[in-house]
């Protein structure tokens, strides 16, 4: 059970440890990572539009003007597939403003942002955010890069460990801001630190409380039995007894030690004095926290489910909580799902597809934000807990997993991890990525035509599965109840979908709804992936394209009687239109509150890598 510290009556300060600065921040490791952000800022700035750089002397060499007196920076960079940029990030310089100035090697982001922040066009509150969100970014990147492992050593790890050595969303310039963790919490919780912990766990009044699960999980005591050794489940009953309180009106759920202290313990304190809400001890599992921060897979007991849990931090685009009707509505979610794809025999016998179920869930309602729908959502997503199917049990032997993220790794040597990959496998790189693409494309493609249905395939989302040789095989996704969007327009396929379902899931037209492949897959995975491929694999980008597009043709000739739902749903158009992530943060929202949880926003189009005139 989480702890409070002790209070000192003295004037005497009580003893603390004298400042202590992480071995990772020192000056060659920052300036490494420092000069790699600021060449992923200009690249993915330039292709959301927020910069123009303009052409310069020099092969692939472009120059932008910062604001009046601050010069103009200098880099090479290669352009590619959507109209992206990969720029060198040894080549970057800055050219003071001066008739006779020079260029100096730069690499400094924080630097780059002051002198551009009127071309930026940053007000003052987000320019401030901004920079601390950059410092947290950066002082993360730093810590990955002083532990980093080489390709080869990296290729033997599981699943779980190969999730701390990843350096976290592509495209998002700020993908570890973590705004609310302080330099401790990070130290303690944020996956790159790899810290192996225990969870402490609540006990919910069923008048706060609301439990939900698929199939045998409908009743909790099915789930608890599972998920709890009966020692330790005794132990929690024992608890609520001495207090005078019954256990059979409680539900169990664990919660994040951060979120206990930051938002459970100063919000709920009506419930934790009403004995609405009781806090409990530990159970003796020892998690370890994915990418996604508030996920957590169990070491001790793999075959256990592994939780999700909400935590109030700002990371990337959203507050990292658990919306309520989605927590609710996660095991339902999760059964239609996986009806349609058991039902399918090309999905459940020909791909093999593995969907990691949210199967139960428990949402506390805060008795008074909950009732409140005008203020910040992040108010509404306080306190709860998913349990998700795990890995273990579902990958046949010899089989081992790797989120999608992993591929676009290189180590400190340069080795690519897809490299290593290939290597392994004894395939030639083509073919490799042949496979790679009949593992993953194919299940995704039959969700959108035949049943109008998308997940966000994105690269922690999507997990690869490999053979004994490192060959790719077949698709596994998690975390797709929250992405899932459906077309707008009735298909008959949406007939058997539960009414609890339809209520909470998304939809879009069907000429959006292709977005999800293309910007979740294809823009921020692929678009990096292809780029690799060209550098390290000699497959060059065209080619690399042309293999995705021939998948795309052989799924569409294995269902000719689809025919319509291809030009509905339409993935060869000549553009696409331009889903801006960046521009989130820096226009569309900043670090305002809002009611309701913020969309990407589009901005302009791009050319389609897989249309062919």
């Amino acid at each position: 059970m989480p702890t409070f510290p002790a209070t000192h009556d003295s004037a005497e300060p009580p003893a603390s440890r004298p400042p202590h600065c992480p071995p990772e921040l020192n000056g060659p490791t920052w300036e490494t990572a420092a000069r790699r952000l600021l060449a992923k800022m200009l690249g993915e700035f330039a292709y959301e539009g927020i910069v123009t750089p303009v052409p310069a002397q020099g092969e692939d060499a472009w120059a932008l003007p910062l604001d009046e007196g601050g010069g103009t920076l200098g880099f090479r960079a290669r352009r590619g597939a959507y109209d992206g940029w990969r720029v060198d990030a040894r080549s970057i310089t800055h050219t003071p403003p001066g008739p006779d100035a020079a260029p100096v090697e730069f690499g400094d982001p924080f630097r780059f942002i002051v002198l551009a922040r009127k071309l930026l066009a940053l007000d003052g509150t987000t320019l401030g955010h901004l920079l601390r969100e950059l410092s947290t970014t950066l002082a993360a990147d730093a810590r990955i890069d002083h532990t980093a492992r080489t390709a080869d050593v990296l290729a033997g790890l599981d699943y779980a460990e190969l999730e701390g050595h990843q350096t976290g969303h592509p495209w998002l310039v700020l993908n570890k801001g973590r705004l609310g963790f302080s330099g401790s919490d990070t130290a303690a919780w944020a996956p790159e630190a790899r810290v192996r912990r225990r969870l402490p766990w609540l006990a919910a009044h069923t008048s706060l409380a609301v439990y939900r699960g698929t199939g045998a999980l409908a009743d909790p005591a099915r789930l608890y039995a599972h998920e709890l050794d009966p020692a330790t489940r005794a132990a929690f009953d024992q608890e609520l007894r001495e207090r005078g309180l019954d256990p059979a009106g409680y539900l169990y759920l664990p919660v994040h030690p951060w979120q206990w202290d930051e938002v459970v313990l100063p919000l709920f304190a009506p419930a934790l004095a009403a004995g609405t809400l009781v806090p409990l001890r530990a159970d003796p599992d020892v998690r370890l926290p994915q990418q996604s921060i508030r996920t957590f897979l169990n070491l001790s007991r793999p075959e256990r489910h592994t939780v999700k849990l909400p935590l109030s931090v700002l990371n990337t685009l959203v507050w990292r909580g658990l919306p309520t009707e989605r927590t609710l509505a996660a095991p339902a979610v999760t059964a239609w799902v996986h009806g349609l794809r058991d039902a399918d025999p090309f999905l459940h016998t020909e791909c093999g597809v593995i969907l990691l179920g949210e199967v139960a869930s428990v949402t506390v309602a805060h008795p008074v934000y909950d009732a409140l729908p005008e203020v910040p959502y992040q108010y509404r997503e306080l306190l709860g807990a998913i349990w998700r199917e795990p890995l273990t049990g579902r990958l046949a032997p010899g089989e081992r997993a790797r989120t999608l993220a992993s591929l676009l790794h290189t180590d400190p040597r340069g080795r690519a991890f897809t490299e290593e990959l290939v290597a392994r496998s004894g395939l030639a790189p083509e073919a490799w990525l042949q496979r790679l693409f009949a593992a993953l494309l194919p299940p995704l493609l039959h969700f959108l035509y035949r049943y109008g249905t998308v997940f966000s395939p994105h690269g922690e989302n999507a997990i690869v599965v490999y053979d004994e040789h490192d060959v790719p095989v077949r698709l596994a996704v998690k975390d797709f109840v929250d992405d899932i969007n459906v077309s707008a327009r009735p298909l008959p396929e949406h007939d058997s979908m539960p009414h609890e379902v339809r209520a909470v899931l998304l939809t879009e037209p069907p000429g959006f709804l292709t977005q999800f492949i293309h910007s979740g897959l294809f823009v921020g995975v692929f678009r990096y992936l292809s780029a690799l491929c060209a550098d390290r694999l000699d497959v060059p980008e065209e080619r690399f394209w042309s293999l995705v597009r021939a998948e795309i043709v052989r799924y569409q000739q294995r269902f000719p009687e689809l025919k319509e739902r291809f030009e509905m749903f339409d993935l060869f158009t000549p553009r696409i239109e331009r889903l801006c992530l960046n521009r989130n943060r820096l226009y569309a929202d900043g670090y305002r509150d809002r009611a309701e949880r913020p969309h990407a926003v589009v901005d302009g189009t791009v050319p389609n890598p897989l249309y062919r005139r």
